[in-house]
């Protein structure tokens, strides 16, 4: 079934129920400027507000921008891309992509304008949907991606080379398009990278959005009187598939702009959030500012709050500890998974296990998982190994890119490039990283990327960024930097040089010394993260 039936369904059963409320503790002020300016910017504290739509609302504003999409001539199989920050219009914007046929593509907000470019020639984006913090960067490639697009605003003020969403939806039938759609329909191009710099568009059809839903609800049991309080980005699969949990119960959700601890606790009390998905640091802030008195628990409404699960990156089992120590009533809870798997949940702890913290857990629902030798042969446990998924939510392809689906699609089984073993109950843990991405703060880096920038310095010759182990952020990027002969370079000087790089690029550590490399003349990063790291970035590993 579709996924667009599940909201067609509460329309009709939960007209008037609210589905989605946004709340904006603080915003940036919102005006033209380059994305580089945005960043640096400093949040303006705004007059709290708060809004929300109901079902039949969510679903009438689906209608009426699928409407307008056929109306510019989008059809089947046609590509939408999606650059907004989270707000209420983002996932009737979504659906209402998905009812005419075509393919929503969510494009990372943190995305520079050369990235955003890629991304959106890479899934042959037909109309690009973007929102205030972006006019600066839009703007700045509108020249070269508008030619064969449309670019659609959202929000006030609508900048001349876009045109309004708002205006235009208005005028749009809130009628249903009724276009046949089948589980085995292309549905969605979500993106994710490697090592080897730009993203992957990974495609997806409509039965893996069904069945992340599927696997939500059975994994964590939402009911029509739960509420999930989203706070990452709905770009991402993790947020998105978490929050189909709410689609497929019925039940509301709130989308928190700011992730302060008083923001987190406060919207939990007030909009009596029930689940509440997590990163390591907003949990560890949480923690921290109970430890130093900062907030209280008693100045909250927290007892209907049950589950706090964690994903995005490596899970301490100390944190959860200190979280039980707080919170003894909660259930906890995380899970693994990929863009390429639809997200979190093909590997699952389950919150019946949290004796087994530290693990990532087994096969979610409806998910076969195995660990196999580099021969594709089965381990025997204990030994590691890749760790392979296999079930409804594996990707269809890499979009344009056959090489590298037939290295990681082999006989149904994603090779997720993660090394593993599964311990005697059959709980898998994850050893390390086939791949060299750096996961910070939920945030992938791709070091290859923050290589080549700093090689433009004169005085580099060499450059290899990996993870080094942070209590807060899960890693943080080092750069291990070998100048050239008779070059003395500062830690002052290569910072200066990465001010150019969006801020989460950044390394946070600069280390002078030699690179190894092997005879093929390939870095060898294992030795660096032995020198450095001491061979293990953190304590238990999870992704989702």
């Amino acid at each position: 079934m579709p996924i667009t039936e599940l909201l067609e369904r509460n329309a009709r059963e939960y007209a008037n129920d609210i589905c989605l409320v946004e709340i904006n503790p603080e915003v940036k002020e919102v005006r033209r400027v380059t994305w580089k300016e945005y960043e640096l910017m400093e949040p303006n504290p705004t007059t709290h507000y708060r809004r929300e739509i109901t079902w039949h609302v969510m679903n009438e504003k689906a209608n009426r921008f699928a409407n307008l999409l056929l109306s510019r001539g989008i059809k089947k199989g046609d590509k939408v891309g999606i650059l907004l920050m989270n707000c209420l219009e983002w996932l009737p914007i979504y659906f209402g992509i998905l009812k005419t046929g075509a393919l929503a593509v969510p494009l990372n907000f943190r995305y520079a304008p050369d990235e955003i470019e890629y991304c959106v020639k890479l899934a042959d984006v037909d109309i690009l949907v973007f929102g205030p913090e972006f006019i600066g960067r839009v703007e700045e490639i509108a020249d070269r991606i508008s030619k064969n697009r449309l670019l659609f605003y959202v929000g006030d003020n609508c900048p001349t080379f876009a045109e309004d969403y708002n205006s235009m939806t208005a005028n749009c039938s809130s009628l249903s398009p009724d276009i046949p759609l089948t589980d085995e329909d292309d549905a969605a191009i979500y993106f994710s990278s490697g090592t080897t710099g730009f993203p992957k568009a990974i495609l997806h059809n409509h039965e893996s959005l069904m069945h992340s839903a599927k696997v939500e609800q059975n994994h964590h049991g939402q009911t029509k009187n739960d509420v999930f309080l989203c706070i990452p980005p709905l770009y991402h699969t993790g947020a998105k598939m978490h929050w189909f949990g709410s689609l497929i119960s019925g039940s509301k959700a709130v989308l928190l702009k700011g992730t302060k601890p008083e923001y987190i606790l406060d919207a939990v009390s007030k909009e009596h959030c029930t689940i509440v998905w997590l990163l390591v640091p907003w949990a560890q802030d949480i923690l921290e500012a109970l430890d130093s008195g900062r907030i209280k628990l008693e100045d909250y409404d927290l007892d209907q709050w049950r589950l706090m699960h964690i994903g995005a990156q490596p899970v301490p089992p100390s944190l959860i500890k200190k979280w039980k120590e707080y919170f003894p009533n909660h259930q906890y809870d995380t899970n693994y998974g990929l863009s390429e798997s639809i997200g979190p949940g093909c590997v699952h702890l389950g919150v019946e296990n949290i004796d087994k913290v530290g693990a990532i857990g087994k096969a979610g629902y409806g998910w076969e998982v195995k660990i196999v030798d580099p021969d594709g042969n089965t381990v025997t446990r204990g030994e590691v190994g890749e760790l392979c998924v296999k079930g409804p939510g594996v990707m269809t392809c890499y979009y344009h890119d056959k090489k590298a689906t037939a290295e990681v699609l082999k006989d149904g089984w994603l090779f997720t490039g993660d090394m593993a073993q599964e311990d005697k109950d059959g709980f898998i843990f994850l050893v390390d990283r086939k791949k060299d991405v750096i996961i910070s703060g939920g945030e992938n880096l791709y070091p290859v990327q923050i290589e080549d920038f700093i090689r433009t310095h004169a005085g580099v010759h060499d450059v290899a960024v990996i993870g080094l182990p942070d209590k807060r952020l899960g890693e943080i990027a080092c750069a291990i930097i070998e100048p050239k002969e008779n070059i003395i370079l500062t830690e002052d000087e290569i910072n200066e040089l990465c001010q150019q790089l969006p801020r989460y690029k950044r390394p946070r550590k600069i280390i002078f010394a030699d690179i190894p490399r092997n005879p093929t003349g390939k870095i060898e990063k294992p030795k660096l993260r032995e020198m450095y790291a001491g061979g293990s970035v953190v304590d238990a590993q999870n992704h989702g």
